[in-house]
């Protein structure tokens, strides 16, 4: 569903995933949603991540009309029409390919990732247009569920991960005036950072996780270098409860797990009433202070317990909406 935070994908992930663990040999065939133009497409050739992986897939636009896109990621073999226009690896193209409503025009083996797009709306839990200017869609970006025909609705709905509405997850956390939400390194350009190796690495989010919406987790940018994602013990305090006149605020951070029953979930095999459980070992802590509505400052302490820290250093960064 929406919203997981993992790796690179600091905030909240704006697109459901299609996903194949257990056959990475089968090949799945992808099929136009509805009746549209295929606008645009993106050939990958490398995942910018803390290592460089080589790939080769494609990124299709699909354009419906009436300000509605689909956006289908991760296509590992594209139909005749579409590669005929194709372009090589590493950039993009534009294009006018008409497809129909079930036509084939692909197939994937590990992944495939849909967004679904409408311009006439605009979400909530976004704070500013301007921050994802890099990603404009991702303001338009809603339930990608209600878009689809009963039948196929109901089957998605099944299919999903969480047992609770939306079924198709969310994303967009964000509350002015409180701490929940996306927060960016002030002057790093928003959500496009000026890094394009690494534009992730000035992201931070403190959201909810995308399954089990119990459990808070902070998602940072770099920390220690990298990327990394955790849960807070005791799944507290709550973000959203956290105003410009909380002061300091500390989370002591831990590394989630999750449940069905009295059984680990091996975040492989499909499962219904899967619980996260954030862990007691604390491995390290952040604070936090809201400056205005707008405005944060953050510093991390890896391998510190919050009783271990005093308070702000001088490597305390800020971060803005």
């Amino acid at each position: 569903p929406l919203g997981l935070m993992t790796g690179s994908h600091v905030t909240p992930i704006d697109h459901i995933y299609f996903q194949n663990f257990v056959a990475p040999e089968r090949w799945i065939d992808v099929f136009a949603p509805a009746d549209g133009v295929v606008v645009s497409m993106q050939r990958f050739s490398e995942v910018l991540d803390e290592q460089r992986e080589a790939i080769d897939d494609y990124r299709l636009v699909i354009d419906h009309g009436c300000g509605v896109q689909s956006i289908l990621i991760h296509i590992d073999e594209v139909s005749d029409p579409l590669m005929a226009v194709a372009p090589p690896p590493g950039q993009y193209a534009s294009m006018s390919v008409p497809v129909g409503a079930g036509e084939w025009i692909g197939r994937f083996t590990a992944n495939l990732d849909l967004t679904v797009v409408d311009e006439s709306v605009r979400i909530e839990g976004l704070v500013l247009d301007s921050t994802y200017a890099v990603e404009p869609w991702k303001v338009h970006t809603p339930d990608p569920f209600a878009y689809f025909v009963d039948g196929v609705r109901s089957e998605m709905e099944a299919l999903s991960l969480r047992e609770f509405v939306p079924f198709a997850g969310t994303f967009a956390w964000d509350v002015d005036g409180r701490l929940v939400g996306n927060w960016f390194l002030e002057g790093t350009d928003g959500y496009g950072g000026t890094d394009q190796q690494r534009y992730w690495s000035g992201h931070l989010s403190f959201a909810y996780d995308h399954i089990d919406h119990s459990m808070v987790k902070v998602s940072i940018g770099t920390y220690e270098g990298v990327s990394q994602q955790f849960s807070v013990v005791g799944n507290g305090p709550d973000p959203a409860a956290i105003t410009p006149d909380s002061g300091v605020v500390a989370f002591a951070l831990s590394h989630p797990d999750y449940w069905v029953g009295d059984e680990r979930w091996d975040r492989i095999s499909h499962a219904k009433g899967i619980a996260a459980r954030a862990g007691d070992d604390v491995v390290g802590t952040v604070l936090v202070e809201m400056l205005d509505d707008r405005t944060i400052r953050f510093e991390a302490f890896p391998g510190r317990d919050p009783t271990d820290v005093d308070g702000f250093t001088d490597a305390a960064e800020v971060f803005t909406r």
